[in-house]
């Protein structure tokens, strides 16, 4: 991992460590990152993170190589002022909280400070998630390549061209799961208003939809094309897709709405 030997020399302190943190951690751990060289502050740590090795609480390096800030955005005003002494240059600053700007980095750390905003989701829990990252001023390539190492630990990482388009990636990726957790409750509610039972219906809806997500990852075809090959003329899918389709009613038009309502709040919590 790019960044591991400065990570296992100077240390990394992980702020926080909830689902999101410990997904991370639990990554870090299994590509060779020493668990000597993680400091975590956690004031409820869990059994399994009790557990990893890692230092907890205690004293941490002066100038790690990387802190990472993976508490809740309503705790910040509490956490950050503790951290602010990483600032100054010598150490990395990457932030996975939702809706709070480089800015509010830059303001708590000082000038100079390299910051890495980065948003990823839930899925990386199982190591399938998706990171969209930006650097500010003080970010150089190694750190951004630094930042991108760390968060492939799980899953993937695509790095933006400003921070602006970090409400959309908010609104479709970040926010995304969930958009598809509620499609499984809903189709496996209307299999059960065809007259399947719960249970069938449940299994049918979880595996469609998670063979369906892995088949449009993993296929040469545009999920489009996916969408053509499996819908004959006049059949079944043609029927149900020209409900789904519909200009105003259908999916194109909710999820727009979806989407923009998503991505007006993460700007509003960007605002504070």
């Amino acid at each position: 991992m790019t960044g591991l030997q400065d990570i296992a020399d100077r240390g990394l302190v992980l702020l926080g460590c909830g689902k999101m943190g410990s997904a991370m951690l639990a990554g870090w751990l299994d590509r060779g990152v020493p668990p000597e060289a993680v400091h975590v502050i956690e004031p409820a740590p869990s059994d399994w993170l009790r557990g990893s090795g890692v230092g907890i609480g205690g004293d941490l390096p002066e100038r790690p190589a990387v802190l990472l800030v993976a508490v809740k955005p309503q705790m910040m005003e509490e956490a950050l002022p503790g951290a602010a002494g990483f600032g100054g240059g010598g150490t990395l600053v990457i932030s996975v909280a939702a809706g709070t700007p480089l800015a509010r980095f830059e303001a708590a750390f000082g000038p100079g400070t390299p910051v890495v905003r980065a948003m990823p989701n839930t899925p990386a829990a199982v190591g399938r998630g998706i990171t969209a990252i930006v650097g500010n001023a003080a970010a150089g390539a190694g750190h951004l390549d630094l930042a991108e190492a760390l968060l492939k630990a799980v899953g993937q990482v695509v790095r933006l061209e400003g921070e602006g388009q970090m409400d959309a990636v908010t609104a479709v990726s970040g926010s995304g799961p969930a958009y598809v957790f509620h499609l499984i409750e809903t189709l496996a509610a209307a299999g059960e208003a065809e007259g399947l039972s719960p249970e069938l219906a449940m299994a049918l809806a979880r595996a469609t939809v998670g063979g369906a997500g892995q088949l449009a990852e993993d296929a040469a075809e545009d999920p489009g094309q996916l969408r053509r090959n499996v819908t004959s003329p006049n059949g079944t899918t043609q029927a149900a897709l020209e409900v789904l389709m519909d200009a105003e009613s259908g999916f194109p038009a909710l999820l727009r709405r979806a989407v923009h309502a998503a991505a007006e709040r993460s700007r509003e919590l960007g605002r504070g």
